[in-house]
Parts: structure tokens; sequence; C-alpha cells
């Protein structure tokens, strides 16, 4: 089977990940990485034995499918070239700046058969697949998503930058609509927000109590659901899903009547599986796991979170 050809758009922190992944695929041919700093591009493209761009432009005509991991802010212009040009397209999350960009790229899109999958890396996570038989009507989630400071996502909220991970797991299990938001943040090291706290009203009922840090002395990435029958508990960083359920029986568990199932995954490469879930959707035109539509979706929540800080 021919290969596909697959170039990388920025590759700074996420993009040189991006084209080691491409670079070890059988299937994938990387014709080039490209940044607007020529000693990036020329390092990565060095050690990858591809070839160094400094204009996206220069490479459109020469690839089927790209990732785009440019700054956000550069995210909808870069994209709609590729589009406007027969490319698919894998876009770091948050997809755009604005809805209305987000919602010009996936009419593009539509209009041309063509492919947006946006990188919300924590759905390829083992521990939130597992999740999809576990998770059936959750009445209360609290997420933390913690971080050190990074330079490397200064350039937009923590909202943006973490926040919006947990929006798009929990509205994925949640399926309602928010019926209100109340958020408040901090801007402390950077010109934007770096930690935020959001509380999810849905129209179901169930409430999640949202938080994001970039500001934090250790890294966390946890998510806790209550629901009828069940908490579950979910350490994204380790890959462990704990789940208590009621058995009736006193039994000698930590929570008496409780029995207490812990799930342990193999540490999974989280974005070797979200690349080559990309690779898949393009070669046979399958619809991604995680489409323009669902990013936009996240966005548009965290843009209302972001509004409510202000």
């Amino acid at each position: 089977m021919q290969k596909l050809n697959v170039g990388v758009i920025g590759v700074g922190y996420l993009g040189k990940f991006h084209a080691e992944k491409y670079a070890g695929m059988e299937n994938v041919d990387l014709v080039g990485v490209v940044d607007v700093d020529p000693y990036k591009a020329k390092d990565i493209s060095a050690k990858l034995n591809t070839h160094p761009y400094f204009n996206y432009k220069d490479i459109i005509n020469k690839v089927d499918a790209v990732s785009i991991a440019a700054p956000t802010p550069d995210h909808f212009r870069i994209s709609r070239d590729f589009l406007s040009n027969g490319v698919d397209v894998l876009i770091e999350k948050p997809m755009t700046v604005t809805l209305q960009e987000a919602d010009e790229l996936i009419k593009t899109a539509e209009a041309r058969g063509l492919i947006i999958q946006v990188g919300h890396l924590e759905r390829f996570n083992p521990a939130v697949i597992a999740l999809r038989d576990i998770v059936k009507k959750p009445g209360f989630i609290e997420s933390h998503r913690l971080s050190v400071y990074k330079n490397r996502c200064a350039d937009v909220s923590v909202v943006l930058d973490l926040m919006i991970h947990d929006i798009d797991i929990i509205t994925n299990f949640v399926h309602s609509d928010i019926k209100q938001i109340h958020a408040a943040g901090v801007s402390v090291i950077s010109g934007y927000t770096d930690i935020a706290n959001a509380r999810l009203e849905f129209e179901n009922g169930c409430v999640a109590n949202v938080t994001a840090s970039r500001i934090s002395r250790h890294n966390e990435r946890k998510i806790r659901l209550f629901q009828k029958d069940a908490y579950i508990s979910v350490d994204f960083a380790n890959q462990e899903v704990d789940v208590i359920r009621k058995n009736g029986n006193p039994g000698t568990e930590i929570l008496p009547g409780a029995k207490i199932e812990q799930i342990r995954f193999p540490q999974q490469d989280v974005l070797q599986e979200e690349l080559t879930a990309f690779v898949k959707s393009v070669k046979y035109r399958e619809a991604p796991q995680v489409s323009g539509v669902v990013g936009r979706n996240a966005l548009n929540i965290a843009l209302n979170i972001m509004k409510q800080i202000k």
C-alpha cells in the first residue's frame, strides 16, 4: 500500500513529538517539518532524516495530511490554507481562537470531504476508554488538572491550555447541554489566566467542578465521577481507574457495604494512539474519533468560561 505523505507544522514542544511518531510509522512518509525558527526545523529534520521548511506554504502540495502544532493564534490561517488545497488536518487543541474560525474550518472540510481531527489527547487514554462501560449517568464530577509552569503555552489562558481537556471528557460522559456556568480565575505569571475554576451545571442536573492550574508545584491529572451506583476515580497520568460500588456486603473493605475494583493498564503511548487513529481516518476516509465539531463544542464551553472570568 502506498505510504501517506505527512508533514508537521510547528516543531516546538508538542510538534517535535508528532514528527517523531510519524517518522516511526511504516505506512507513513514524513516528507518534512516546518517551523519559522530555522534552527528548530533543521535540528528536528536532521534527527528524523526528513526535510526542513520555514514556510508552511512550501509543503502544501507535497502532503496528504498534516499535524498543525503551531501557536494557537495561527491555527485558523494555517488549517484553512491546507484544507483549501485538499489536505486533511490534525489541529492541536484548542482548534482555533474563536467559534467563527472553527465554524469556517468545519464548513470548508465538509464541503471538500476532508478530515479535521482535534488533538484532545486524553480521548485515547486507556483509562478514559475504559470508562465508556462504567460511567452511566454521573450526578457530580470533580476534576483537577495541575501543571508546573511551562513557557510553551503562555500565549493562551489555562482554560484553553489545560482545562479544555477535561471539558471535552466531561461533556462526552454527561450527554447534556450546559444550563449555567460559574467561573473564576487569576493571572499570576503570564498575561493570561494561569489558574481557573469552573462550575458547570447541566440541564440533566449533573454538576461538574473543574479546576486547572499551570502554576502548581507538581503535575496532576485526575477526575472523580459520582453516580447512583458507583464512585469512579481516574488518574490520567498513571492510566489507572478505581471503581467503588455498593454490594450490600459488610465485608472488610475500606467502605462498608462497598466493593473496590482497581483497574490498571500497561503504560501506553497516548500520542502514538492519537496519531495512528488520524492516519487510519485519512487512509480509509473514516470519521475521526475527535472531529472538528467535537473540538468546536469544547472550545465553545471554554470561551464561555473565559468570558465569565473576565
